[in-house]
């Protein structure tokens, strides 16, 4: 495996370079500052908002490009590189839909904040691990604001309990199991590879250039973008079938020890 020729870095949050207590290891800001030495360009992708990557990588922030709500806006530094919104009728027609299932929260996702009625206290206190902005309403469907996706949570399963009922969704809209207890329904183009595609037309990179980790569903259609994919041990099975390598899990530092020897391969 020749690491040399590798340009940009793409990896996603939870799960993959954040450890289960939602933290950046010091080792990873370490191996960041090499890669800039080495002008390989980082890219963090994740199904949370801007501002909550931001915070977590708030060290680099002017060095990164920040992939927010599952690809559907893209930043770099105070620059907006792509943003892909979610009509408002199709907006009505999810929260139709999510009125008839029960035990959910749903989250409306805009650039710089969310929005979620205030029903459930347990939620909007776990909501701060993924959303450091966000206001709560009486009624979703009056919100005003450009909308990017609509996030739904189960405390227990979200393929279990919360993808079933919306999975007829598919025909128009991108319907993705982000995690565990997350399900996202975004406009079809809004996903991590469409994102991915951009960046690497912007940058003039190609697959062969491209090291991309990731660990749940919502990482598949970037994954298929990069000759160098890795999936952390602690994968999904679909995420593990379609990566062409594995590396160890998001508590092992599975994405430093990739990138030590993406280092050491650029080395003079």
């Amino acid at each position: 495996m020749d690491l040399s020729q590798v340009k940009m870095v793409v990896t996603d949050m939870d799960g993959t370079l954040l450890n289960s207590n939602h933290e950046v290891s010091n080792r990873f800001f370490e191996l960041f500052r090499e890669l800039k030495k080495r002008d390989v360009l980082f890219v963090a992708a994740s199904g949370r908002q801007y501002n909550s990557i931001l915070d977590k990588l708030q060290a680099i922030k002017n060095d990164i490009i920040i992939v927010a709500e599952n690809g559907a806006y893209v930043m770099r530094e105070d620059e907006e590189l792509l943003a892909t919104l979610l009509p408002k009728n199709k907006q009505d027609i999810i929260l139709k839909t999510l009125a008839d299932v029960e035990n959910i929260n749903a989250v409306l996702c805009a650039k710089q904040g969310a929005y979620l009625t205030g029903e459930s206290d347990a939620f909007a206190e776990l909501l701060r691990q993924y959303y450091s902005a966000f206001e709560i309403v009486e009624d979703l469907s009056q919100v005003n604001s450009d909308i990017l996706k609509i996030a739904i949570y189960h405390f227990e399963s979200s393929e279990e309990h919360v993808y079933p009922s919306v999975k007829h969704l598919e025909d128009d809209l991108k319907v993705k199991v982000s995690g565990q207890n997350w399900v996202d329904i975004s406009s079809p183009n809004a996903h991590k590879g469409f994102a991915l595609q951009k960046l690497q037309e912007l940058y003039n990179i190609s697959p062969a250039e491209t090291m991309v980790f990731g660990d749940y569903n919502n990482d598949l259609e970037m994954l298929a973008l990069s000759d160098f994919s890795f999936a952390m041990a602690n994968a999904h099975p679909n995420v593990l079938e379609v990566a062409k390598y594995q590396t160890a899990s998001n508590n092992d530092f599975g994405v430093e020890l990739v990138l030590e020897l993406l280092i050491n391969s650029k080395l003079d």
